[in-house]
């Protein structure tokens, strides 16, 4: 986690258990920093404004003001209901610590009723698995953002393994599996690799030239492809 990251997560943090305190201890254990980073931290955003103050004592620490910090999300109910379960399935995927975290931040900046409403549905919502234990392999969240070339291992079905330098061109998911889209440099050419099959990631310093992938390209034998578009309709 970088600072930036680091800086936003204290305070959202903060905003969860308000009133009540974190030490600066423990938000260095939270966080797997030094207390004096933390400190430093938390030094920077109240000189940036942030309405946190320290409190003294045996059980004292840091505490924040949320009146004073984000405005609670305008999400209906419904909509709230939406996020949290689409949130729920990415447990298995590549993005499920994102998605834990992202679930995070808009529990706490979501006002008290509409939040209690949403739990208690939520509650009501079970998603059925197939029993295979959810394996996902660090690194893969950010595959794409980094734009760089990543040295993994991948099993096949047989069991043998395989170390190939890949670039990552995308993610296609069905259902519980998700798969990585990418350049093989080992096949010289474009591979699904399914999640639970990639032993390990290593990001490379490499930043491979942009390729452009199409749907064509996929070669899916069965079912239909859709993408996602950020703010565009999705019906």
């Amino acid at each position: 986690m970088n600072r930036t990251d680091r800086l936003y997560a204290l305070v959202e943090e903060l905003r969860a258990v308000a009133p009540r305190p974190r030490s600066a201890r423990w938000l260095a254990e939270r966080f797997e920093v030094s207390s004096r980073t933390i400190e430093r931290d938390l030094s920077a955003l109240q000189q940036a404004g942030v309405p946190i103050w320290a409190e003294s004592g045996r059980t004292g620490g840091y505490t924040i003001d949320r009146a004073h910090t984000l405005a609670p999300l305008g999400f209906t109910v419904d909509e709230a209901l939406a996020v949290t379960t689409a949130l729920g399935m990415l447990a298995s995927s590549p993005f499920a610590t994102s998605a834990a975290s992202a679930l995070r931040k808009v529990v706490a900046v979501m006002d008290e009723p509409k939040l209690r409403e949403t739990a208690e549905l939520a509650a009501r919502i079970h998603l059925l698995d197939d029993g295979r234990a959810a394996e996902v392999v660090a690194g893969l969240d950010g595959a794409l953002r980094s734009g760089r070339v990543l040295r993994i291992v991948y099993r096949d079905r047989a069991g043998t393994e395989t170390e190939r330098e890949v670039e990552p061109l995308g993610y296609v998911g069905k259902g519980r599996d998700w798969y990585l889209i990418a350049w093989c440099r080992l096949r010289d050419g474009i591979r699904a690799f399914r999640g639970d099959r990639i032993a390990s990631v290593e990001t490379t310093g490499e930043r491979p030239p942009r390729r452009a992938l199409t749907i064509a390209e996929l070669d899916i034998a069965y079912g239909e492809v859709r993408s996602l578009r950020l703010g565009d309709d999705q019906a």
